[in-house]
Formats: C-alpha cells, structure tokens, sequence
C-alpha cells in the first residue's frame, strides 16, 4: 500500500497559520513577482479566480471582496513543507518528497493496519503539530493513493483521510473521475483522449495497452496499469537527482540594457551551478532564455529567444557556465526590447564522477573545482552570495513582493509576537 499526503491549498494554508483572521475569507497568494495567481483559496475559487489569473486582470474581484493577496514567501513554505515532512515521518521510516506540499509513504510491511485508522489520524496529527490541513489518500498503487487524496477534498465527512483498495469501491470513483485529473496525463493528452471519447479514469483503463502505448507511450501504459491497480511507479527511496534544473524569475519592470540584464542571468546560472554541485551532478547542456512582456503589445512583436549551449564535457562550473550564458545571451539580446522574464536550464544532466573528459575541454577542473568548493563552502557558513563571481553584479534581482508576509518560521526579526494580559 502506498500512502499520498498532499497538503490542501499549501501556501494559502502557511499564511492562515500565522493569520486565523483569514479562515473562510478568499485568499490568494502570487507568483515571486507579484504577476499571478498560483495559489487560491476555496473561498477565492468560488469568485471565479483562475489558476495563474495576472494580478492586473483580477484587481477589481479583489477589491469588490477583499480579497487577501499575498506575495510569495518561499522562506515560510519551505519551513513548514519540512515540518510536515517530519510529521509524515512518524508514520513511516522514509518518505518520498513530490513536491513541495506532497509526499508518498511506503506502507509495505504495515499489512495488520487500520489503513482507513491511518490516513485519518496522518491527516489529525499533521494538523495539530504544523496548522496545515493534510488529505491522506491510501490505495495499492501512486496513482490510485492521489486519486484517494483528491477525494478527502471533495468529501469533507472522509475526515481529511480515504483508504480506497476493493476493487468495486475504486471503479465506482473512476467511472466519475475525470481523465484530466489524473496523475501523469497532461493537457495535450487530456485532449487528444477527449477526441477520442476517453472522458473518465474508467473509460481509460478499458482500453487495450496497445491502444494506450501507441498513442501515450510506456509512460501512459504504466498510468492505465496502474489505475487497474498493478504497481508500476515504485517508490523512490531517498534524494533523488532532478534531471533538469530550472532558475528564472520576472522582473518588476522591463530590462532594456545587455549588462544590466547579463548581470540576472549570471545570478541564475550561478545558482544553477550550485545546485547541481548539492546534488552531485554536472550538465551536458545549458539554455538560456529571456522574454519580452507578452501584455504590451504596442511596444514590439518580439517576444524573446532562447540559446542551447553545449558543453565539451558536462560541467558543474560556474565559472565555465558563466562563459557560456553570456555568449547565448549575445546571440538573442535585442536593444530596443524590454525584456520581462529571463533565465536557464541546465540539462543533460549525468552525476559527477561519470563525467568523461573531451580532448577539446580547455578548462583546468581541478582548479575550478577547488574554487567551487571554497565557494559553496564559504557561502554556506556565511550566508548566500557572501562571496560571488564578479559578473553577477552588486544589484539585487528586480522582484516586486508588496504583499509578503513575515518569515514567521525562518527569521529571527520576524518571529510573532505574543501579548497577554
């Protein structure tokens, strides 16, 4: 049995913590550049704001019903992401980190368990110790254990937990659930199943795994494997190596200047290169993007590029990835335009030690990679950017968070405040 407990409305929920005052009011947290919409209360759902709706266009629904809008304030999810990891913890040796406000749990060996028992005293313990609400779905597979989670938020009397196993109760919630929903398809085979009159998670599993892998591949046959309740997708034991990393960020106003706009893409190839070094890996390949603001068209039609560096060998250097952003950064900067949104993503990503030298890699690894190391290791102890590669420049990235709430959990300065009388 696999357990899926998926935080409800995860940053709405960090904020209302810290803020009781916001139960049962809409409530909307935006994107690191205070642009859209990405999480949304129930309350805020119901006014018919969309998933990624811009800021500008919901203002006058936002002030109509006073709306609470808050910026992102990652410091704060993360830290309560972590406490309900720990929670999560008590329950099992190990976990399996999704997302940020998800994670699966490996119930083999727990066959003498309550399992219905379970999930809800996961869903009361993790509520009491971190404030987040948590629906616990358990089933025999991943994709079945989402599914089962999904239903505690449609069915408030299943007490935040849903144990879904026989195989008369699973049919009956597939042949409601719609296709779209389900872990693993997409939009684009959301469609195309849709054409196809594959409206349901039922309608799906009755198709033959020829049909499905023709059109979907084996990914989309371990998918309708596993809504038929064979364990396909294991468990994940331990930190896994993302397979592509991604760092960008929308600016509060455009960026017209090359340097100026060089000196963000340095800080995110930068920040690139050290994550890939924490999870000891290098990259094959680097793209670099920037885009234009697709909100103003007068200015121009040009809405930005991207440029594919490739690497003699794959690198973890900031100091060779910086060389090689800035050139792609040459080959798509147009002046005149304002660009809105830049960044990279480093991909052929191999780990470190199977890294095979190229008789055309001109750089000194050794030396690069004792000064990554000093690097990583002053800024760790000292704090982020104490010590960085002069093409990144002094300025900080341009951010806009006019509505972030206080690091209640993470900084000192914040900390709440309790007065008695």
């Amino acid at each position: 049995m696999y357990a899926l407990a998926d935080c409800n409305n995860f940053f709405v929920s960090c904020e209302r913590v810290f803020r009781p005052d916001l139960n049962r009011r809409p409530v909307i947290v935006l994107s690191n550049n205070d642009g859209c919409a990405i999480a949304r209360s129930n309350e805020a759902k119901a006014l018919g704001i969309d998933m990624g709706a811009p800021l500008f266009k919901i203002r006058d629904i936002v002030n109509r019903h006073k709306v609470a809008v808050f910026s992102g304030n990652m410091a704060l999810y993360g830290d309560m992401s972590r406490r309900v990891q720990q929670t999560l913890l008590e329950f099992a040796p190990s976990i399996e980190r999704y997302s940020i406000d998800e994670a699966f749990i490996d119930l083999s060996g727990m066959s003498y368990v309550d399992y219905d028992a379970l999930s809800k005293e996961i869903s009361r313990r993790c509520l009491h110790n971190t404030g987040i609400p948590v629906s616990v779905g358990i089933a025999p597979t991943k994709t079945l254990a989402k599914i089962a989670s999904k239903l505690c938020k449609q069915y408030p009397r299943l007490k935040g937990g849903c144990y879904m196993y026989r195989p008369e109760d699973i049919e009956k919630v597939l042949r409601k659930f719609p296709i779209g929903d389900v872990w693993g398809i997409g939009r684009r085979y959301r469609r195309k199943l849709s054409d196809c009159g594959i409206n349901t998670a039922y309608d799906f599993t009755q198709l033959s795994s020829e049909w499905v892998q023709a059109l979907m591949g084996i990914t989309g046959v371990r998918t309708w494997r596993e809504l038929r309740g064979e364990v396909c997708i294991e468990f994940e034991d331990g930190f896994q190596a993302k397979q592509s990393i991604c760092t960008s960020r929308s600016f509060a106003s455009e960026i017209y200047d090359f340097d100026e706009l060089s000196e963000q893409v340095a800080k995110f190839t930068t920040m690139t290169a050290a994550k890939l070094r924490k999870q000891g890996s290098a990259c094959g390949q680097l793209h670099v993007f920037a885009w234009t603001n697709r909100f103003k068209e007068e200015e121009t039609n040009y809405k930005g590029s991207s440029e594919v560096a490739v690497f003699d060998s794959a690198t973890d250097s900031s100091i060779v990835m910086l060389k090689a952003a800035n050139k792609a950064l040459m080959n798509i900067f147009r002046r005149g335009c304002g660009y809105k949104k830049a960044g990279v993503i480093a991909t052929g990503i191999i780990p470190r030690d199977s890294v095979q030298a190229s008789l055309f890699d001109s750089s000194d690894r050794t030396r690069h990679s004792k000064i990554m190391q000093a690097i990583d290791k002053i800024n760790n102890s000292m704090g982020s950017d104490s010590v960085i590669i002069a093409s990144q420049g002094f300025s900080d990235v341009k951010m806009r968070h006019e509505h972030r709430s206080p690091r209640y959990t993470t900084d000192w300065a914040d900390i709440p405040t309790v007065k008695v009388k």
